[in-house]
């Protein structure tokens, strides 16, 4: 029997980081202070840093995703070391300022969209699981992937399509998209860029 996708704080459970013996290995120097896990999504790495460095290293997490966070409060309940802030770490210097740190130790980000984000239709990231068009990191974000796809003019879809997407036809594709308005969902999207 097949299961669909997990929402929520489940599917950030089951999360378990590529290289986090190659991460334990940086920070393992290390023997006190703060290391902020500016990424921390399901909390793979963190939980392989605790294990894996001095008993002096204690973890900052800070992550946009409220799910992301609420989820770590049964980690933060059982371990003391742990402190998961709800956030942007482009706020980073501001969210530690909160928590009265000054000076880490080290910082780790571990950079894209999560399997989360991906294999939970509801946030919008995914094409194989039909979803609204969101794609937001976090519920902060006032603009949505719906405001784009059917609001901006074609030149402005081109250009983030060139740009971000490194496609060679984002003029086709922004054109497809605008002869295709109103698109109202992940799957609809994604066979108009098909």
């Amino acid at each position: 029997m097949t299961q669909g996708p997990r929402t929520g704080g489940d599917a950030y459970r089951e999360h378990s980081p590529v290289l986090a013996t190659e991460v334990v290995e940086v920070f393992k120097p290390l023997t006190s202070g703060v290391v902020v896990d500016a990424t921390f999504g399901g909390g793979g790495h963190t939980r392989r840093l605790l294990d894996g460095l001095a008993e002096g290293i204690r973890i900052v997490g800070i992550d946009r995703d409220p799910a992301a966070v609420s989820n770590a409060s049964e980690l933060m309940s059982r371990e003391t070391r742990v402190t998961v802030l709800n956030g942007n770490f482009g706020d980073i210097r501001r969210l530690l300022h909160g928590v009265e740190v000054d000076a880490p130790v080290g910082f780790l980000f571990d950079l894209g969209v999560s399997s989360h984000q991906l294999d939970t239709g509801e946030r919008g990231f995914s094409y194989r699981h039909d979803g609204p068009l969101d794609m937001r990191m976090g519920p902060d974000a006032s603009q949505t992937a719906d405001d784009v796809v059917n609001h901006w003019d074609p030149q402005r879809l081109e250009e983030i399509i060139r740009r971000f997407g490194e496609e060679r036809v984002a003029g086709r594709i922004a054109a497809a998209i605008v002869a295709a308005r109103p698109l109202r969902s992940t799957a609809h999207l994604a066979q108009v860029v098909a």
